[in-house]
């Protein structure tokens, strides 16, 4: 018998604009960009061709693998759980008004696509909300080609 559960996440357009950091700072999603001619205005331009999807926990959002996802439990408490304060406090917070609420609307994750290859651009700590939940999230899937 499965345990139904009664919280949920409502997936929102997330806004490209608040995630330029991701672009311009992130270390480990340079060379992605880079082997893929990603420019930040290639982004931009396609971002609102995006669509909301699916993104059952693992390595692939479909038929693309996703570089970066961090699907794993074990990669999970790497790259979060046991992060530092200021970067877990936000996930914390989300868990927290999750639990109090019941729901939370919260913007998807953000996928880029090129050359049928992904990367998660931002919205790791949303993933694992709703993975830890075992919650299917939806990502905000942006084809570049």
């Amino acid at each position: 018998m499965i345990s139904p559960s009664t919280l949920n996440i409502n997936w929102l357009k997330p806004d490209i604009e608040e995630e330029c950091w991701e672009f311009f700072n992130h270390p480990a999603k340079q060379e992605w960009y880079g082997s893929h001619a990603v420019t930040w205005e290639r982004i931009v331009s396609r971002f609102d061709y995006g669509e909301l999807v699916a993104y059952p926990r693992g390595e692939s959002v479909g038929e693309i693998p996703v570089a970066l996802s961090y699907h794993r439990y074990e990669e999970y408490q790497t790259y979060l759980a046991r992060a530092k304060r200021g970067y877990r406090k936000n996930y914390s917070k989300m868990e927290d008004a999750l639990q109090c609420a019941g729901s939370l609307s919260l913007k998807a994750p953000i996928i880029l696509c090129s050359n049928r290859q992904g990367l998660l651009f931002s919205g790791y700590r949303r993933l694992c909300l709703a993975w830890n939940y075992g919650m299917i999230p939806y990502v905000w899937l942006v084809s570049l080609d």
